[in-house]
């Protein structure tokens, strides 16, 4: 499975440098120089290169030159990325890693986006709810997107007190919503 470390932004100077929406909690150990990541092309498609006739591609791997903070922004110079317009054409471009790479965290309370998706999501009665469909990051805390039986979504807090545990080997996460979030 692969997973999504970042998202490349908006060119930053002339010589092919790329703002990095981060999506992992280790950007120094993911974006260090030398990184090879893997990518999956935005939805738009890229701009044409320079020659005549002849598109940008965005590579399947691209190799991190260098990188650095900047502003509370991960800047990344990738290698064969030399200038602006090039830099462009990778706007919206996802990078990512195998889930076999990534180790698993040291502390039992904190998850990986892969652990959660497609767990039953379940009430401590033990009727079901769905299931995770993705986890969406918000600026106050994370969301269990749930898919429920008849096809609606939801989103549900992953915050102790509506979600008190979380049972990676018996396939399922614990869940005991307030009143009325399911309907929402």
């Amino acid at each position: 499975m692969q997973l999504v470390v970042g998202r490349i932004g908006k060119p930053h100077g002339v010589r092919g440098e790329v703002t990095v929406e981060v999506r992992t909690d280790e950007p120094e150990a993911r974006f260090a120089p030398g990184t090879v990541l893997r990518t999956e092309p935005g939805a738009t498609p890229p701009p044409a290169s320079d020659e005549p006739g002849v598109p940008f591609r965005v590579p399947a791997e691209l190799t991190i030159e260098e990188s650095r903070f900047h502003q509370g922004r991960v800047l990344i110079a990738f290698e064969g990325i030399p200038d602006r317009n090039t830099a462009e054409a990778l706007r919206g471009t996802l990078l990512v890693v195998d889930s076999a790479d990534v180790t698993p965290p040291d502390d039992p309370e904190e998850f990986h986006d892969h652990q959660l998706v497609g767990l039953a999501v379940v009430t401590p009665a033990g009727e079901r709810l769905g299931e995770v469909a993705r986890i969406d990051h918000a600026p106050s805390s994370d969301l269990l997107v749930l898919r429920r039986p008849e096809g609606r979504t939801a989103l549900i807090p992953f915050v102790r007190a509506i979600v008190p545990e979380v049972d990676l080997a018996g396939g399922r996460v614990i869940v005991d919503p307030p009143a009325g979030l399911l309907d929402l």
